[in-house]
């Protein structure tokens, strides 16, 4: 028995014990308890636990739904590609033109201020700066740039993807940058000393290197927006919807059945696209 207890394999499953039991209590009992109440119905007074496929049929025969999920897909596609290109701009700045430890640290210090707030006052901030009457307008129109408000700067998609730029820029930063400062410098004065520009030193060593943390940026960024409702909710004016929107609605309406098959079809995308990502690179070195 103590040859089996002091077994490298046991001791490692007795050390995941814990955690696998935590995982399994608050993340794969809740799921699963998602996935039962999907297959439920509901009536105006009351939930009906019984084995039915109403919910999904109802789901995949809406055209409604099609269209909210492919606002939900160009929502995380458009905020995947600002926040990787501004990311990746960041983390180069900080990694190879900022020589200083000390300076480097300040600066990515300094972007992490908005996370000393909430989320909502973060949103909420958006709106008097970009309102009809708001701070942005009004610079346009005293520099003489408009001759009026331009109206589709708050409550519509520019405004949305704007607040998940500024909401979600950080997540993409900080693996890169972490990739970034575990590349070899050698391997980019070796590079320079075969004749090769800055461009293709960037392009051939510096990008393939960092292809680990741009996936662990991507997963972070379209899992957040995918599930993200209530910046849609406020940043749209309620004029426009996500998946998330559709099942807070659902929610509350108390048709908690229909809400769940919503979010396990969400479930299901999301771990799709990022079973999709993790296809192109191997991040576990970066685990």
């Amino acid at each position: 028995m103590r040859r089996l207890m002091q077994s490298p394999n046991v001791t490692g499953w007795l050390l995941a014990a814990p955690l696998a039991a935590v995982l399994a209590v608050f993340l794969i009992l809740p799921i699963l308890m998602i996935a039962v109440v999907s297959f439920w119905t509901a009536t105006e007074f009351s939930i009906v636990p019984a084995f039915s496929l109403e919910n999904y049929q109802f789901l995949f025969g809406s055209g409604v739904t099609y269209s909210v999920f492919l606002n939900t897909f160009k929502y995380a596609a458009i905020t995947w590609a600002i926040t990787l290109t501004l990311g990746f701009t960041i983390a180069y700045f900080l990694a190879f033109h900022v020589r200083s430890q000390t300076w480097q640290t300040a600066l990515f210090l300094l972007c992490t201020i908005p996370f000393w707030t909430s989320n909502i006052i973060r949103m909420i901030s958006w709106i008097p700066f970009l309102g009809r009457n708001g701070i942005a307008n009004s610079t346009l129109i005293s520099w003489g740039v408009i001759d009026q408000p331009l109206e589709w700067l708050l409550f519509s998609d520019f405004a949305v993807i704007l607040a998940f730029v500024h909401l979600y820029t950080l997540f993409m930063v900080v693996p890169i940058f972490n990739t970034m400062m575990r590349i070899d410098r050698s391997l980019l004065e070796a590079a320079n000393d075969a004749g090769a520009s800055g461009f293709q030193t960037l392009v051939n060593v510096i990008i393939p290197l960092t292809k680990p943390g741009i996936m662990i940026g991507s997963i972070f960024v379209v899992a957040l927006v995918m599930g993200d409702f209530i910046t849609v909710r406020f940043m749209s004016g309620s004029q426009s919807a996500n998946v998330g929107r559709l099942i807070s609605n659902d929610i509350g309406l108390l048709q908690y059945p229909s809400a769940s098959a919503t979010a396990i079809v969400l479930l299901v995308t999301v771990l799709l696209m990022i079973s999709a990502l993790l296809r192109l690179v191997d991040i576990r070195k970066e685990l």
